[in-house]
């Protein structure tokens, strides 16, 4: 290993995790071999966020520079925070990088083994880089590639500016888009229904990466609630969050709970505190995420933490270099909470981050994932990672796939049979008129409550009103442990909180003086509850798990069922749970 490379943490810019420091991770060393023995004019590295893609890359880069295979490197990023991150990286590597934080003066490149440049800053002087890439022996690396699909300009750019690269190095920790736009210099294999998949060339996933103690495991806090708001035609609708909804109702509802004057963001930013207080007993130096949708409602939650922890948080509101600085100066510190507007995506790492609150309204698997990537670098063995999340379809699905590989798939997929839950969801996806209500709404009121946990795509916990003692048993869960630790201990917490429910139904049981329609809508709240949680679990809609239930209990559908009847379907759903979780 070059001597340069003791400087260079396998997870930088982090520091390594127990066991890791001295030498490359067991999968940058794969990855080093199966490239050096390939000796590919393309790769494609797709590894976990937090993996330690930037320590490969660079040991790459040095291995090509002492061979004389290259003699430059251009080092392409999605912002202009990872231009300096990558310089210093480099740095560390004995490489020196120019960010451009200088200006464009002539001959001021000649110290430099190459250049850090953003995809928009590549598009915009694309006859330079061009010009630049035919004249030298050239390695591209492309980070977080994926971003050259974001406009059409940058990957039309990057494919024309690069192409006489001698070597590309591309680099992503979520290789999938929500889009048909082709990834420049990736690869993609036709399938058999017409489609094309992106191929990596070395793949380390999140499953693999906690398996090897790299990343932290995540807990996700699922809050739900009813939501109340006004409509522009002046009427006033009430759901709760976690029930199947049209995409505009769901929208509205979701940005009901988001809303800073309502009780639910402040219930749940309270509980996140609360959670940050007792991961600092194990971790004394973790900090806390807020991302928010807007500047507006990032100012509105700073206050709301600032009152509830007693100290002001960091807020970054853009993407400009006041903003780098306050990133860096938070990742030094032991400030408890920053709130961001969403730019703190991948690559820019605060790697003592373990509790988040996820309060945008995006529910992009791309994104999603993406600020999930922020809270899982590892740096001591046992970490655990805390996110709070709203109740809402979207986001489930995204954190119950979280340890699923993807791949970017593009192309109408030829002769394919859809069914009516597909055809559904594809109209609510591309339903442009549900957008255009967005805003034509006001929040009227919002209230919390935890509805359970999500750990290894199960579910762990019952509804609980914000503030019991059956909230807090989840709260208060160590800030330290093993994935294997977090399922026992959750399991533990699970069966608490049955026990505790149990004996307070014993003591409120119906008396016959409560009239019939109330205790039957008791029945059937506690019944459709636990159903949305089996049907998000399961990855199928509220009614098939309602029609299961009828088939296996028999009687009429709920709405005509008896007492009996609903209490028979809680009794067998309620133990479909317990089997779900063992």
């Amino acid at each position: 290993m070059s001597r340069d490379f003791a400087n260079l943490s396998p997870a930088y810019p982090g520091r390594a995790p127990w066991g890791t420091a001295s030498s490359l991770r067991a999968w940058q060393a794969a990855a080093l071999e199966q490239y050096l023995t390939d000796g590919p004019r393309d790769f494609l590295a797709v590894a976990t966020p937090g993996a330690g893609k930037t320590t490969f890359a660079l040991r790459v880069a040095r291995e090509l520079l002492d061979a004389r295979i290259i003699t430059k490197i251009t080092v392409v990023t999605p912002t202009e925070h990872l231009k300096v991150q990558w310089a210093d990286a480099a740095h560390r590597a004995g490489i020196a990088l120019d960010p451009g934080l200088g200006g464009s003066r002539r001959g001021r490149s000649r110290e430099f083994a190459g250049t850090a440049v953003t995809y928009a800053g590549v598009a915009a002087r694309h006859f330079h880089y061009r010009a630049v890439t035919e004249n030298s022996n050239m390695l591209v690396i492309l980070d977080e590639i994926h971003h050259a699909g974001d406009a059409r300009t940058w990957g039309e750019a990057v494919a024309e500016c690069f192409a006489p690269a001698r070597r590309r190095l591309a680099l992503t920790g979520t290789p999938f888009r929500s889009d048909d736009n082709p990834i420049p210099f990736v690869r993609y294999e036709e399938l058999a229904d017409g489609s094309r998949r992106s191929a990596a060339d070395y793949t380390y996933g999140y499953a693999e990466a906690l398996r090897d103690h790299v990343v932290r495991p995540v807990l996700f806090m699922a809050y739900g609630g009813p939501m109340r708001w006004r409509t522009k035609a002046g009427d006033e609708l009430e759901a709760q969050l976690a029930e199947p909804m049209t995409k505009d109702l769901t929208a509205h509802a979701w940005r009901t709970a988001l809303d800073p004057k309502g009780e639910w963001i402040q219930a749940v930013l309270r509980a996140a505190d609360v959670r940050l207080t007792e991961t600092r007993r194990h971790v004394p130096d973790a900090g806390g995420l807020v991302i928010a949708t807007d500047q507006a409602q990032a100012r509105a939650y700073a206050r709301v933490l600032a009152e509830v922890s007693g100290e002001k948080p960091t807020v970054v509101l853009s993407d400009d270099t006041g903003s780098s600085r306050k990133i860096e100066e938070f990742a030094e510190s032991e400030s408890r909470w920053l709130v961001a507007v969403r730019m703190v995506s991948e690559g820019v790492d605060v790697p003592r981050l373990a509790v988040g609150v996820y309060a945008t309204a995006t529910s992009t698997p791309l994104f999603f994932a993406q600020a999930i990537g922020r809270f899982v670098r590892a740096r001591r063995r046992g970490e655990v990672a805390t996110v709070f999340v709203p109740t809402v379809a979207p986001l489930l699905a995204n954190a119950a796939a979280l340890e699923r590989e993807r791949d970017h798939v593009i192309g109408a997929r030829a002769g394919e049979k859809i069914s009516e839950e597909e055809l559904l969801a594809r109209a609510n996806r591309e339903d442009s008129a549900a957008d255009d209500l967005l805003g034509e709404w006001e929040a009227l009121d919002s209230q919390a409550h935890f509805d359970h946990v999500l750990f290894d795509a199960h579910q762990f916990g019952l509804q609980a009103a914000a503030g019991t003692q059956d909230e807090l048993d989840y709260l208060g869960l160590p800030g330290l442990l093993e994935p294997d630790q977090v399922r026992e201990v959750l399991h533990d917490r699970q069966r608490r909180h049955a026990a505790r429910q149990s004996r307070r139904e014993r003591r409120e049981k119906v008396t016959p003086e409560v009239s019939l329609h109330r205790a039957l809508e008791a029945q059937r709240k506690l019944l459709n509850s636990l159903v949305s949680q089996l049907a998000h679990t399961r990855g199928v809609p509220h009614s098939h798990v309602h029609a299961e239930l009828r088939r296996k209990t028999g009687g009429p559908p709920l709405s005509r069922a008896t007492t009996e009847q609903v209490e028979a379907r809680i009794v067998l759903i309620r133990r479909w749970h317990a089997d779900s979780r063992a």
